[in-house]
């Protein structure tokens, strides 16, 4: 009898994780993802603000005495990508479309944040925090820790049979009978 109740848990909980991780991201994080993407647009979506420049490239912009005209198009690129990524990827992580990919491309957004964050940006100690001390609100270690643990969830199970993942795969399976 456990064992078949497990066994049911089990098949559910298969099911129930990806969705669950999804709603979990758009109820805590996508907001936080499009309002970063927000600050960083500027007169139009190939033009961006200086604050994109600062966030991404804290260092470089000072060396160049805030003039933009310093920076390169290599860096003009970067902020581009990295605005649109934080509009994209999250969307797409929510309709559970490209679920893997997009999760995937969300850890190496978070990973390259962060050490923008520690490198660029100096983050002291107290927001840096650690791992396995009586302190779990830390902006980078603890916080960090739990998105990439939802990332990686959503990479190993995928968008899960609520998605447009599982639609299209439905449909294409279909096609081909």
């Amino acid at each position: 009898m456990i064992a078949a109740l497990l066994s049911r848990l089990n098949i559910r909980g298969d099911a129930a994780l990806p969705l669950l991780a999804r709603v979990t991201f758009a109820a805590t994080l996508a907001g936080y993802f499009w309002a970063s993407a927000m600050t960083k647009l500027g007169d139009g979506p190939f033009s961006p603000a200086l604050g994109a420049y600062a966030q991404i490239f804290p260092r470089q912009l000072e060396a160049a005495g805030y003039d933009l005209s310093q920076l390169g198009v290599w860096h003009w690129m970067v902020v581009i990508a990295g605005t649109w990524a934080e509009f994209a990827l999250p969307a797409l992580l929510i309709l559970g479309l490209a679920t893997r990919l997009a999760a995937l491309g969300l850890i190496g957004f978070v990973t390259l944040q962060t050490l923008t964050d520690l490198i660029g940006h100096h983050a002291d100690a107290s927001t840096i925090g650690a791992w396995f001390d009586r302190v779990p609100d830390s902006l980078i270690l603890d916080q960090r820790l739990f998105w990439f643990m939802l990332f990686v969830t959503l990479v190993l199970k995928g968008g899960g049979p609520l998605s447009a993942d599982r639609l299209i795969a439905r449909r294409l399976i279909r096609s081909e009978m």
